[in-house]
């Protein structure tokens, strides 16, 4: 049976990878919406590719030159702009899939829409559990949702875990996070005050947006993944580990209580995690190379350096504090990265806002959308007085 997919982000990383697996099973898969924020020319040839019945985009000057250039080309895509668009394509009745590669806290209100909806959600908006957490694991559980992950760490731990979720307390020890170390891994902490957005976004092995490429060259994006496998995994803060694996050949691990570990391998091609969450239980063609043992170099892992990396350990200090901490360190950790990439800000000094944020905002643990887009406001608001400080 076809299953209609809604792509919330198609015209990332993520979302071409997606579209690329996609149009591999052509009877298998039917894309039913897909979502961009500005890249018009994207997502035009998308549309004229896949021929979605919806498109969403971000702004109404952009929805509105979609539109005209769908009509001018004879397709019957039909664009949407509004509050609810996202919401209404992520919790369609004709929808089975899910993709959720919006990044930022935009994307918590549609995949809290696809869990309550029931969808089968591939989750590769880390926000959705950093900001939502326990809130967006109730929608999955009261929604009936089938949640799978799709950051290719998380992936890797997904497949590595028993499939008998209820034994895992009584089998699982730890998990272990793999993380690249970013472009700065062996460079001077010293030296960190002058690197430029573009040095920032030249990750070694993946082609990404600008944004994830600074978290991950902050290892940021590494502390997002240990709040997210907090309430994927439903671990406590100690069982999450992290370890500098440079090649990203192993993308993670699961340690069990007899000192076993099993560990799942790949190329470094997000269309392998893609594929698994698209046909999970069953495996597809994702287009990926094979993993050729006899060409590779050593694996080699090094432990996460806490004064190259300080913002990875927030993440530990986020997760034991009050509920909405979390939030208050991605929204404040979106402020950084901007002011940073549009050079208003030192790079070593997005962790000085980070920190200046989590000191400056008191959650009081919010328990509904409305109160954590709240925290999430004033968390930018005292994150965005912390730029202008340290630029001054």
């Amino acid at each position: 049976m076809i299953q209609r997919l809604s792509i919330l982000g198609s015209t990332g990383s993520i979302g071409t990878s997606t579209l690329d697996v996609v149009a591999r099973h052509p009877g298998r898969y039917e894309v039913f919406a897909l979502s961009a924020a500005t890249q018009v020319d994207l997502l035009l040839s998308q549309c004229a590719r896949f021929s979605p019945r919806y498109a969403v985009m971000a702004s109404a000057p952009h929805a509105k030159q979609l539109a005209g250039r769908l009509r001018a080309e004879g397709l019957t895509t039909e664009v949407l702009q509004d509050a609810g668009a996202l919401e209404a394509i992520a919790s369609h009745p004709e929808v089975d899939v899910v993709m959720a590669a919006i990044v930022g806290a935009a994307g918590l209100a549609p995949c809290l829409a696809a869990a309550r909806a029931g969808k089968r959600l591939l989750l590769a908006n880390k926000e959705a559990l950093v900001v939502g957490g326990a809130l967006f694991m109730d929608a999955v559980r009261t929604g009936g949702a089938a949640l799978l992950p799709i950051d290719s760490e998380h992936s890797a731990i997904f497949q590595c875990l028993p499939e008998d979720r209820a034994t895992w307390p009584q089998r699982v020890d730890s998990i272990l996070l793999t993380a690249s170390g970013g472009p700065f891994r062996q460079r001077d902490p010293a030296t960190l005050a002058a690197i430029t957005p573009d040095e920032a976004c030249a990750h070694p092995n993946f082609a990404m947006g600008r944004k994830i490429s600074v978290d991950s060259a902050t290892m940021m994006n590494k502390a997002l993944e240990v709040i997210e496998a907090r309430w994927l995994f439903d671990l406590a803060p100690e069982q999450i580990r992290v370890v500098i694996h440079p090649q990203q050949i192993v993308h993670s691990m699961v340690q069990f209580n007899d000192a076993s570990i099993l560990a799942q391998l790949g190329t470094p091609d997000m269309r392998v995690p893609i594929a698994c969450g698209l046909a999970w239980p069953e495996r597809i063609e994702s287009g990926a190379a094979r993993l050729d043992f006899s060409t590779l170099a050593a694996l080699t892992f090094e432990e996460a350096d806490a004064v190259r990396f300080p913002g990875l350990h927030l993440s530990w200090q986020a997760l034991r504090a009050t509920r909405g901490t979390t939030t208050v360190l991605n929204a404040s950790n979106e402020i950084a990265v901007e002011a940073f990439l549009a050079r208003r800000l030192r790079f070593d000094h997005i962790h000085a806002v980070n920190l200046a944020t989590l000191d400056a905002v008191s959650p009081e643990a919010p328990d509904s959308l409305e109160g954590l887009l709240a925290t999430d406001a004033q968390a930018r608001a005292a994150a965005a007085c912390a730029v202008r400080r340290l630029a001054a």
